[in-house]
């Protein structure tokens, strides 16, 4: 019996082509777990969208064809009463919280809908227990973790009960171990015989777990596989398909699981790094600051006394949320100033904030480092001495140069990030540091970073990028830094070596 169906429809957003759908048919059984893959763009997220009524009830466009969700047409009802019936996990939870607490925002949903306290309580307590989310009850939801927000934003809508789940890339911001967390909640539901859509560019962490896999090309259901045929599939059919890959190299899951043994290869002519110690708690001083030193041992939230690192290649930075890898990249930048750590580059000493001179850091969250009121204006801030020539060329080789007079905040996620990266090269930094440049990328833009990563280096630049992407390490990393309770745990080659 189809729970979801969707009847010869066509979708334009209004003043937009991103996300159109073409004369798309489906049917969702009740109990499958469906996977929508594709390039971003394509129109997954507007499937979803229709599902749970945010199309056309809240994006306004020209739609025609029928959508019937639960035996009601989707057109005739307003978005609460599909409330509990449908709930939908965002990709940036942060988006969907009411609360500042992590009760009050499981109890939310039922509290709304106006639910009895005592079955409100009882709700809680359920999805408590199934979702083992005890640790993180009474939490401020601004102080937990990404991978922790995401389990809260999957209770809230477990709490209402919904026979229909959708999942807009849930993974896209989490950690290996996370990751695994949400592959249990996807699974527990599916035990429990719930109807899940989900709209994902990692493959790999679902293969076990769906039933149908519908590829989505410009609006249209181009190919469906049963989940069998889906996993075996090759992995020069998948990347025909410009999907990320369905399978991972055992010794890549290692390394983001945290199992590689602790290992440093021989570098020679090497960077190296001494002293890069840091705490964000803070000591107290009466006329000068208390250095940190290695001796703080289990206080630090960075502990590297010596490291070396290879000229001219590209690092992958790996380790759990939490363990210091964005700290590592701000103290290396010399953004923390109570790090006093040094590079040493080609026999120059860089200590401090002198730090700056060589490094450039592109944020995970590109909008905190946008600055002007156009492309160009932002590249040419990074010059050492304004050169509009080396601007276009940099802007034009990151298929920029229509945009150069566009203000920055008008840009697509995508965008914003290579103008940070066009500022970073117009910076001639000898050390790039990126923080999650792929996160929610699908695999052809994240193919573009990785290129970009390779240009960068044959520049002759170091790159260091914090990820938690499998894909762009297969794709990209010369070597692999593990990183553990803010201490480097391994170096290794990547390769054959690794």
């Amino acid at each position: 019996m189809s729970i979801i169906e969707l009847e010869n429809v066509n979708f334009q957003y209004k003043g937009s082509s991103d996300g159109s759908l073409v004369n798309v048919n489906l049917n969702i059984e009740k109990g499958q777990t469906v996977l929508l893959c594709g390039a971003s763009g394509s129109g997954k997220t507007s499937i979803i969208r229709l599902i749970n009524g945010l199309i056309p009830h809240y994006y306004s466009g020209d739609l025609e064809g029928q959508v019937t969700v639960a035996g009601r047409d989707v057109k005739k009802v307003e978005l609460h009463e599909l409330a509990g019936t449908v709930g939908t996990v965002f990709q940036n939870p942060r988006s969907q919280f009411f609360s500042v607490d992590t009760d009050g925002e499981i109890a939310f949903g039922p509290e709304n809908i106006g639910l009895e306290p005592k079955e409100i309580k009882a709700r809680l307590n359920d999805v408590v227990a199934e979702m083992n989310l005890d640790e993180i009850l009474g939490r401020n939801i601004f102080d937990l973790s990404g991978g922790q927000k995401q389990r809260i934003a999957c209770a809230s809508v477990a709490a209402l009960l919904p026979d229909i789940i959708l999942l807009d890339e849930p993974s896209s911001n989490l950690d290996f171990d996370s990751i695994e967390l949400l592959r249990g909640i996807i699974n527990e539901w599916k035990r429990q015989g719930k109807t899940i859509v989900i709209s994902e560019h990692r493959l790999w962490y679902l293969k076990d777990s769906v039933d149908r896999v519908l590829y989505i090309e410009q609006g249209k259901i181009a190919k469906e596989w049963t989940g069998e045929e889906f996993e075996a599939l090759s992995e020069e059919d998948v990347k025909s398909y410009k999907l990320r890959p369905v399978v991972l190299e055992e010794e890549l899951l290692k390394a983001f699981r945290g199992e590689s043994e602790s290992s440093f290869c021989e570098i020679s002519d090497p960077i190296e790094l001494e002293g890069f110690f840091f705490s964000y708690t803070k000591h107290p001083y009466l006329l000068f600051k208390r250095r940190f030193k290695e001796t703080d041992g289990d206080s630090l939230n960075l502990n590297i006394s010596k490291l070396n690192l290879p000229k001219s290649k590209i690092i992958g930075l790996v380790g759990p949320n939490g363990t210091g890898k964005s700290t590592f990249l701000r103290c290396l930048c010399g953004l923390e100033g109570d790090c006093k750590g040094t590079i040493t580059v080609d026999g120059t000493n860089y200590k401090g904030r002198q730090r700056i001179k060589i490094c450039y850091m592109v944020m995970q969250d590109v909008n905190h480092q946008l600055f002007t009121d156009s492309v160009e204006s932002e590249v040419m801030l990074s010059m050492k001495e304004k050169d509009e020539k080396r601007c276009d060329e940099i802007l034009n080789s990151l298929g920029l140069g229509d945009y150069k007079q566009t203000h920055p905040m008008a840009l697509s996620g995508g965008q914003k990030q290579r103008v940070a990266i066009a500022s970073a090269i117009a910076s001639d930094a000898k050390i790039m540091l990126f923080d999650e440049p792929t996160s929610g990328l699908d695999f052809l833009h994240m193919e573009k970073v990785a290129e970009l990563l390779k240009q960068l280096t044959e520049m002759g630049t170091t790159v260091i990028v914090s990820t938690h992407d499998p894909e762009l390490i297969s794709e990209s990393c010369d070597y692999v830094l593990g990183l553990k309770h803010g201490k480097a745990l391994y170096l290794k080659k990547t390769g054959n070596d690794f």
